[in-house]
């Protein structure tokens, strides 16, 4: 009997050992694709490189060309294999974590390489040709040397241009372009990034005021280094990017709206859908659930503008927000004046709803000018952590008389804090993780949050008059349409006088908003479905929490849970939630 309880015990440690070593190989493996992930990322992006150590200056662009595209898909492929060899059951809980966060990550890269998105390098608003104009914001201008290696940044985006032209040719040959409705608003866009003169451009900037370390013939110097790629190298590029869009992309372009319809276009929207909603659900399942949607916002806004006292019908009321100039600021600064205090007053009242709150903080200003005319309401603008700036609460100041008032505390919400800057700042501060989490932005999961921010204006008090609150409603509806107008232009044949007319009649949205939106929904297949999916998701999971914990559920712990792993798919939060819970009942 002794024998038979010390041989049981030898194979009981022996098989304890040797999971323990299997255990272990899985973690090692694990830990190795992780690190051989990051170091493709910093391969691939210039003036990249591990969190805590310092960055290299980047002296190009980052490459574009249907070969660069080719060669990170086979590396995140091999990476994807490696991945998949791994038993998730063998792992401890933040290794599963980071393993099945960073299966995400692989399939998204490998998805959008399955349909070769390349092809269409922009949006409605914005796009490859606009991010240069930005790419100084994020360097710490100091030395000599970061100078030169931003002027060398210059010199190649020639290069970069003529890359993403080529794209754009591949999808003139493959009939997978941008419609031609879209690039009737955009089109302008490309001759905006040509300068009359080089100090006028926005790739300028940083050498308006140089750094006091720099002597002064040094800096005129870099000055006239600038000027001379930007007259000389950089405009020209322009110029001719612009011709090629007006000459031969726009005459080539689709007129049909629907993704859909596109070579392969019904395997890559359903596709969409999934990708953005972190779902598995089908573009009609969403079209229903949005329909529902509007709906019941509509008849919540009946019931504000019975609370506000005006005499009148729906459509009446709507003309009244988007004609009365009560509604509307004078000037742009008086407009980002109001944005400010709305972000100051929610600052304050932060704490009554979290824990946990960034130590980055965030500025407000207007959207720039080469981006405004086409642009949307507002955007957040994130920061490294090490940038020689905060996060940005971008307004848009470009026609005042349809930036109403009303909406400006929804927005403000949805944008700065607690929607992305509270967000993003969090996820970037994540200590102990891979970095390849830090910022990690599943649609459904960032915008989501950022539209369920706008319902906890009413519980910090920050809606003050009905039209406020009218304006929240106004905004949320905005989203429940989005699930309509995107499954119903891109799935359902509709055309995009269907898609203005839903939001005309059911949000107060101005009509130049509302077109600006429309094409951004046309032009972006998807996306415009994580918003409201997001929330709803984020909605039954907290109604779920109080109803499991009663009396014993924190709304500070509850959003603390949500953000505490950063960005993350809606399952995988759902999965967080409910171990959560189990563990505040224990």
């Amino acid at each position: 009997m002794r024998k038979s309880v010390s041989a049981l015990l030898i194979l009981g440690n022996a098989l304890l050992s040797s999971s323990t070593l299997a255990s272990s190989n899985q973690n090692e493996q694990l830990e190795s694709i992780l690190k051989q992930e990051r170091t493709l990322y910093y391969q691939e992006n210039p003036g990249t490189a591990p969190k805590g150590t310092d960055k290299p200056r980047a002296t190009n662009m980052r490459g574009v060309s249907e070969a660069d595209h080719a060669r990170r898909h086979a590396a995140w492929q091999k990476l994807y294999a490696s991945l998949n060899t791994i038993q998730p059951d063998t792992l401890s809980e933040d290794d599963l974590l980071n393993y099945e966060l960073m299966k995400y990550h692989l399939e998204s890269r490998l998805l959008t390489h399955q349909y070769n998105t390349w092809r269409i390098p922009f949006f409605s608003d914005s796009g490859f040709h606009t991010a240069p104009a930005r790419m100084w914001r994020g360097i710490n201008f100091r030395t000599v040397n970061d100078y030169e290696a931003y002027l060398s940044q210059l010199a190649d985006i020639p290069t970069y241009l003529n890359s993403n032209l080529q794209n754009l040719q591949k999808g003139l040959d493959t009939g997978f372009t941008m419609p031609k409705v879209v690039l009737d608003g955009l089109l302008p866009s490309f001759d905006a990034m040509v300068s009359e003169t080089p100090e006028e451009s926005s790739l300028y900037t940083p050498f308006k005021n140089i750094a006091s370390t720099v002597g002064d013939d040094v800096a005129e110097e870099l000055r006239e280094k600038a000027k001379h790629i930007i007259a000389e190298t950089v405009n020209p590029a322009y110029k001719q990017l612009a011709t090629f869009m007006k000459e031969i992309y726009y005459p080539g372009a689709t007129s049909d709206l629907a993704a859909s319809n596109r070579p392969g276009g019904k395997a890559y929207y359903e596709a969409m859908v999934r990708y953005y909603t972190t779902l598995n659900i089908t573009a009609d399942e969403v079209h229903d659930i949005g329909l529902s949607e509007v709906a019941r916002i509509r008849a919540e806004m009946e019931e504000v503008i019975k609370q506000s006292g005006f005499k009148g019908d729906f459509a009446e009321f709507l003309a009244f927000l988007r004609s009365d100039p009560q509604f509307y600021a004078k000037t742009p600064k008086e407009l980002l004046m109001h944005a400010s205090y709305y972000a100051k007053v929610i600052d304050g009242k932060l704490p009554s709803l979290f824990g946990k709150l960034p130590r980055q903080p965030y500025g407000v200003e207007a959207v720039p000018a080469v981006l405004a005319p086409n642009y949307t309401t507002g955007r957040y603008s994130g920061a490294p952590l090490d940038a020689p700036r905060g996060g940005y609460y971008w307004v848009n100041t470009y026609a005042l008389d349809k930036r109403p008032l009303y909406t400006l505390a929804a927005l403000t919400l949805h944008e700065g804090a607690p929607g992305h800057h509270l967000q993003t700042a969090l996820s970037r501060e994540l200590e102990n993780v891979p970095e390849f989490r830090l910022g990690l932005y599943p649609h459904a999961f960032g915008e989501g949050w950022g539209l369920y921010t706008e319902k906890l204006g009413i519980e910090l008090g920050v809606y003050e008059t009905p039209y406020d609150h009218f304006g929240r409603l106004s905004y949320e509806m905005w989203r429940a349409c989005r699930l309509v107008i995107d499954t119903g232009i891109h799935a359902k044949g509709w055309t995009r006088d269907q898609a203005v007319k839903l939001l005309e009649e059911n949000s107060a949205l101005s009509t130049h908003n509302i077109r600006t939106e429309v094409d951004r929904y046309i032009s972006w297949p998807g996306q415009a479905l994580a918003y409201k999916m997001g929330e709803l998701k984020i909605i039954e999971l907290r109604e779920w929490a109080t109803e499991q914990l009663g009396e014993n559920f924190d709304i500070r712990a509850f959003h603390d849970r949500v953000l505490s792993a950063g960005g993350i798919p809606l399952s995988l939060l759902e999965k967080r939630i409910v171990s959560w819970v189990e563990g505040q009942k224990k």
